[in-house]
């Protein structure tokens, strides 16, 4: 069985944590360990190999957090044998997305890359399981089923009357503990959202449906995934066949084309396929689930995340700081939600989390990077912090990891000044090539091709400064990039 993990979203609703360049799955929430991790983990334990769905930038986060679990997780060294490997440590296939076409093409994809007998286990990677016991008897139950050219969904027993999930409607039966679907419900609002738990909660027998929340993820094999696909939703279908007949293939990496990409429609799994399939089953599902969706589920899930504080008068908060060295103090506050990030500060009251995303869709109207990036920003060469910026320059902090280069590159805007503080750098500036060791300089004009590379054992360590009369990221015109990203 392979595990299809998908990694889009930006997790909107949990800024200032989450960013675009650093979303929900990826941020260390739990242990020091990441949702995609834990993902990584708890699957690993019950699937043969890894494919990963991706986009680009968020596929270096994905190799460099498997890496880290490889070094550090003896029991993921020891299933290494049963997956896809490369110098003894757990690696995976990854499927890169130049755009987001929404998760029925993204699970198409990997299907075609897969033998069609293959049972796939298609799940998110910013999902937070908590029995995992529980979780790997009801993955059994739907690959059983899955083997039986059942496409299996996973519907989580609900606890209260949520109206950010969608539902499904099943049917009761007293033979079998994987159910028929009768028809799955949109985000309902209050009142419907109550009716169903009271529907699930009554003990008249003319009540033939229990009613569950749609997790996301699913068990079937590649080829019956297809076949039905083909069958409703032919457009998506041959898009998706077109695309992946034109893909890129890098070691164990394919790589789709942006015209093919933006080729296919947008549609979630559920309306082009699930919603219209006779043979769709549902396993009943209670294995403490949650989406992490908003900072609610954030603090009733994880409670010990909350930050150190210093209260007068208050009760019942929400504390996070991304930053141990700050002090949080409260005067007064019941039912409050404080994040603190270094460049971002969220005060909400419980139960208004979710309006987070229109606080989101306001800083991209203003164009703010806040929505992007954090002031640490990771690369797949490193990471780079901004500690000054104004009109006209930039000075940022930047780590090279040690085998990794930048491209080689050049910007029309501003020049750059790069004064090392440790390791030894290898620049090229230009036509001439030299080791620029601590405490020594280069400068590159505005206009002239430039690289850095890191030859060494040790981390690089420079103090960049930019001056110009544009220093934004994308001013950067890549000539060659051992990542393949785009100018």
């Amino acid at each position: 069985m392979t595990n299809i993990i998908l990694c889009g979203g930006s997790g909107t609703r949990l800024w200032p944590i989450s960013r675009t360049l650093m979303p929900k799955q990826f941020v260390k929430l739990f242990d020091n360990k990441s949702l995609f991790q834990l993902t990584v983990e708890r699957n690993n334990k019950l699937c043969d190999s890894l494919f990963i769905v991706s986009n680009s930038e968020q596929y270096f986060l994905a190799l460099d957090q498997i890496e880290e679990l490889t070094t550090h997780n003896s029991q993921l060294t020891t299933h290494s044998s049963r997956l896809t490997t490369h110098d003894s440590r757990l690696t995976a296939h990854y499927l890169l997305e130049p755009i987001a076409r929404n998760t029925a093409p993204a699970i198409a994809l990997a299907c075609m890359a897969l033998d069609l007998e293959e049972i796939v286990l298609v799940t998110p990677s910013d999902h937070l399981i908590k029995d995992e016991k529980e979780y790997q008897k009801v993955v059994q139950k739907a690959k059983k089923h899955a083997s039986d050219d059942k496409l299996v969904t996973f519907g989580i027993t609900p606890t209260f009357a949520e109206t950010g999930f969608g539902y499904i409607e099943a049917e009761i039966s007293a033979k079998s503990s994987v159910l028929s679907v009768k028809k799955f419900h949109e985000k309902p609002d209050l009142t419907t959202a109550e009716s169903y738990l009271e529907a699930n909660n009554s003990q008249l027998s003319t009540h033939s449906s229990l009613f569950l929340w749609n997790s996301g993820m699913f068990c079937f094999k590649a080829g019956v995934f297809l076949e039905e696909l083909k069958l409703y939703a032919p457009d998506i279908y041959e898009s998706c066949l077109v695309a992946f007949e034109n893909k890129k293939i890098q070691h164990s990496t394919l790589r789709i084309q942006h015209s093919h990409m933006e080729a296919i429609p947008n549609e979630s799994i559920d309306y082009a396929v699930m919603e219209k399939s006779n043979i769709v089953k549902v396993v009943p599902s209670d294995i403490s689930w949650s989406d992490v969706g908003s900072f609610d589920a954030l603090s009733s899930e994880c409670s010990e995340l909350s930050a150190k504080s210093y209260e007068e008068d208050c009760s019942n908060n929400f504390y996070y700081n991304s930053n141990d060295r700050k002090v949080i103090a409260a005067i007064g506050l019941e039912d409050f939600i404080v994040i603190d990030s270094d460049d971002a500060l969220l005060i909400a009251k419980k139960g208004e989390t979710q309006k987070v995303k229109n606080i989101v869709q306001k800083l991209n109207l203003d164009n703010s990077p806040l929505t992007t990036h954090h002031s640490l920003t990771y690369r797949p060469w490193g990471t780079y912090t901004v500690l000054e910026e104004s009109n006209g320059y930039k000075i940022k902090r930047i780590v090279v990891q040690p085998g990794k280069r930048l491209s080689l590159q050049k910007h029309f805007h501003r020049s750059e000044h790069w004064i090392v503080v440790s390791g030894t750098a290898t620049v090229i500036v230009g036509d001439e090539k030299r080791l620029v060791r601590p405490n020594e300089s280069t400068y590159i004009k505005a206009g002239e091709l430039h690289r850095l590379e890191n030859e060494g054992k040790i981390p690089v360590v420079l103090i960049e400064a930019q001056v110009g009369e544009y220093t934004g990221e994308d001013d950067i015109v890549r000539i060659e990039d051992d990542f393949n990203r785009e100018s």
